[in-house]
């Protein structure tokens, strides 16, 4: 069986204290992009995990798809699997691609073995792979508290917009971007800024994670400034990097910026 996960962007994210659980309270909203890896599963003699693409580090035993396995196999006699992952979602981005996999990882194991989970069911396994996760089995804007995994549907239109993710070559830990955070209590609630007209987004719709991380990376600021440089009327840092995008109102203004910009990753319609 064969399917295709998602990569997400955040539009805005508040770090709003640290939990006793060692965790954070974040706000966010998750969105979705036409941007994939390719996921494929089929029954084998023994579990495997073949891959391609973008390369991943670590152990395989490690990857998240694995782990939703391992996670299955916990409360289902599974049989033994091959999965083949092809990676076109870069790690240390984020953009949510290895979470995605994951999220993939439980839907496809599901139809394959018939195990009739319940979307509630799905839900829970996804957030013990992830705090993100649970996004990954929905397929439209979700504003997310909690670690992340608790969602609920959110109206944001960007039909008719234009995105270019671009990501330089760097790897943002998503520890060393906790590490360095000083969390806060946002003055606006994240869905109220969301409401307002896209135009005044620039001036108020914040990523906490840009203060630590751009000035470790400074890089990462100057491709925030290309994107506006370049024409996009609002651009910021997804997750906490080291991918960054530019949202654009006119196509011919957005096909010139892809000319015009280093390490574009992603270049397509809302």
């Amino acid at each position: 069986m064969l399917t295709f996960p998602a990569a997400k962007i955040n539009l805005g994210l508040h770090v709003k204290e640290k939990r006793a659980d060692g965790f954070h309270t974040i706000e966010t909203l998750f969105y979705p992009l036409d941007f994939h890896d390719v996921l494929e599963i089929v029954p084998s003699e023994t579990t495997s995990l073949s891959l391609s693409g973008l390369k991943i580090e670590g152990e395989k035993e490690n990857n998240l798809c694995i782990k939703a396995y391992r996670l299955l196999c916990e409360a289902f006699d599974l049989p033994p699997v091959a999965i083949y992952l092809h990676k076109l979602i870069p790690s240390g981005a984020g953009l949510g691609g290895g979470s995605s996999d994951a999220a993939h990882t439980l839907k496809l194991l599901d139809k394959l073995f018939n195990l009739q989970l319940t979307a509630k069911q799905l839900l829970h396994y996804a957030a013990m792979l992830g705090s993100d996760c649970p996004f990954f089995l929905h397929h439209e804007a979700m504003l997310a508290t909690g670690r992340g995994e608790i969602l609920s549907s959110f109206p944001v239109n960007l039909q008719g917009k234009y995105i270019i993710v671009v990501k330089p070559p760097i790897f943002v830990s998503t520890a060393m971007a906790y590490a360095g955070i000083i969390p806060k209590q946002a003055l606006v609630p994240l869905s109220e800024i969301l409401k307002q007209p896209v135009e005044k987004w620039k001036n108020s719709l914040v990523n906490d994670f840009e203060n630590t991380v751009f000035v470790k990376y400074s890089e990462l600021a100057h491709s925030k400034q290309q994107l506006y440089d370049a024409g996009a009327f609002y651009a910021a840092m997804s997750g906490s990097g080291a991918a960054l995008y530019g949202l654009f109102e006119e196509k011919t203004k957005w096909q010139q910026a892809k000319t015009m910009l280093d390490n574009v990753l992603f270049f397509g319609g809302l």
